[in-house]
């Protein structure tokens, strides 16, 4: 494709200013949907949801200016890892702590990654159908946390319902219809539209007051260490390395970038660092996103400066405490659709990779895709009595659908179906 900017070229001021504003817009409600739903979950006072949103966008914007200067060097929107949010679902009953102290420790190892050379060694382990039921479990095994976001108001379960599917329906249409970037705005259309229905429909809120929530902590300390907890999570950042990895690949082929192997290594270790900084102040974990092709195709810039003032203008985020309030408004039944829309998107780029190629050719191949998926989603929506019922200690992994899953791919993929080479 020819582009309007490339890789490397510097922009002047107003258009600098005008594609870094697009890339902010499209930026905040990624981080903006992630915060709140985390934080409504650890915290029940709106000074600590506020202050956990603050520190996220400074991190994710700081992320962004990183990769951009001194990572990857492409134009590819960072945002949190929605696989992290799997595992501090799951360590719900564990303490804060030892929840962040795995993502430090998560990140510490994609920073190990990424300035060694055993990132090279074993990209052997992800094969097609390993990437395929990772991408897919991300989807299944967050339908409770769906489900609970949309069903959060237990009075009206058929509206809530009605309102769900209705607007995930409109952002597919719109998707569809909407061109250049506006295509890339869906997302915060749908945050604000939807808000406005949903509060038209059933009543404005009266506006929360900001609680005391005691010393509102910038670092988590002590840390925290539960050996079950932390290996939960690092099968989480074993799927958080693969979507990593596909971001900065997709963006690299399709710029024809030169030295991707560099700049994959280069951004694996600055995201590592990222999550390890995250771990530290309470937040989750940073990645790449892959829907940075289609905003490069829409603006044809392909430019990777405009994501510096963008970056900038997460960080100003940050420092706002008012505007983060503001947009803490959105109901949980929006975030719970806008979820389900990101959702379908992801267990979309799944589909297509099963797609191609001879990645499902017989039974077997078909039994490694498909059994780890049922297990997945048999754990995901067990009670939780039996859930309970299993030894603490093993709990954070075998009561965990999205581990599990991930166990039982690689069981069968190299184990059980191994095919001599």
């Amino acid at each position: 494709m020819k582009y309007k900017y490339e890789l490397n070229d510097k922009l002047k001021p107003f258009p600098l200013f005008m594609y870094g504003l697009q890339w902010l817009v499209i930026s905040i409600p990624i981080v903006l949907i992630l915060s709140t739903i985390v934080s409504r979950f650890q915290f029940d006072s709106l000074n600590e949801q506020i202050f956990y949103a603050q520190k996220l966008f400074f991190i994710m914007g700081t992320g962004l200016i990183l990769q951009v200067l001194f990572g990857h060097k492409m134009p590819v929107v960072i945002g949190p890892a929605a696989v992290l949010l799997i595992g501090i679902m799951a360590a719900v009953s564990s303490h804060i702590s030892v929840v962040y102290t795995s993502i430090f420790i998560g990140g510490a190892i994609l920073t190990l990654l990424g300035v060694s050379r055993l990132l090279v060694k074993i990209q052997f382990i992800f094969t097609p159908r390993i990437v395929i039921v990772i991408l897919a479990l991300i989807a299944f095994t967050l339908a409770p946390v769906i489900l609970e976001l949309i069903f959060s108001d237990g009075d009206h379960p058929l509206f809530s319902l009605l309102f769900a599917l209705i607007a995930v329906l409109f952002m597919v249409i719109a998707n569809q219809v909407l061109r250049g970037v506006w295509k890339s705005t869906v997302v915060l259309w749908a945050l604000l539209l939807g808000s406005l229905v949903y509060y038209g429909v059933a009543g404005f809120p009266v506006k929360e007051s900001a609680t005391e929530a005691g010393t509102l902590s910038l670092f988590i300390f002590p840390l925290q260490f539960d050996t079950g907890v932390i290996l939960s999570f690092i099968f989480c950042y074993i799927a958080l390395l693969v979507n990593e990895l596909g971001s900065v690949q997709s963006v690299g082929k399709m710029l024809n970038a030169p030295d991707m192997g560099k700049r994959s290594q280069r951004a694996v270790g600055i995201t590592g660092v990222l999550n390890m900084a995250a771990g530290l102040t309470g937040v989750i974990g940073p990645v790449d996103y892959s829907l940075s092709p289609g905003v490069i195709a829409a603006t044809g810039c392909a430019s990777r400066y405009p994501l510096i003032p963008a970056g900038i203008g997460l960080i100003v985020c940050g420092f706002f405490p008012g505007i983060i309030d503001f947009l803490s408004t959105i109901p949980s039944i929006v975030m719970g659709a806008v979820l389900l829309y990101l959702m379908s998107t992801q267990l979309s780029a799944a589909l297509q990779m099963a797609g191609t190629g001879s990645v499902i050719t017989d039974f077997n191949s078909g039994v490694t895709v498909g059994l780890p998926l049922m297990i997945a989603l048999l754990l995901s929506f067990a009670p939780k009595e039996a859930i309970e019922h299993i030894p603490a200690v093993i709990r954070p992994i075998v009561g965990n659908g999205f581990v599990m899953g991930v166990i039982a791919v690689l069981i069968l993929e190299h184990i059980v179906f191994r095919k001599k080479q």
